[in-house]
């Protein structure tokens, strides 16, 4: 995929589907990147990790670009990106999950989990409140794998 000058090119085999709205944000400087399907939180910086706490409230989404969707729009995108993901807020993505702590079904609500960047099936709502990263639009009995899922911050 290339952007040059607005113009939009793909190229590569495969199917690509422009499924989310995206922000940049900063990565935390002592990370050299993070994969596409990660999620992602807030550190005290401001600047994005993967999660490795479960419920943790400041999720702040996943990073867009994994299996066959790309982002539709990034928002806040710099020419010098260095350091730069595009965090899907809203929309389809890929994302990692870890069903070690339960089966993820369709329409499962997800947050962060103690596996470094994965999701997990958020079973206590007591918990979930404020951690929610969004729904399962497909399902995992268990291991690890990516599944899009459906972006909702809550």
């Amino acid at each position: 995929m290339d952007i040059d000058g607005g113009s939009l090119t793909l190229t590569g085999g495969g199917d690509v589907i422009l499924a989310d709205c995206a922000e940049d944000f900063q990565l935390a400087s002592d990370l050299p990147e993070a994969a596409p399907g990660s999620v992602m939180v807030l550190d005290a910086t401001g600047a994005i990790r993967p999660c490795r706490e479960p419920y943790d409230k400041c999720a702040v989404g996943v990073v867009s670009g994994a299996g066959p969707y790309r982002p539709a729009i990034v928002f806040d995108r710099v020419e010098t990106s260095r350091g730069r993901l595009p965090i899907s807020l809203v929309g389809k993505v890929c994302c990692m999950i870890d069903a070690s702590f339960g089966a993820i079904e369709v329409g499962d609500l997800l947050t962060t989990s103690s596996t470094v960047g994965h999701a997990m099936k958020a079973a206590d709502p007591t918990k979930a409140f404020g951690a929610v990263i969004g729904k399962a639009l497909g399902g995992l009995s268990e291991g690890t794998g990516l599944i899009p899922i459906l972006v909702a911050l809550q």
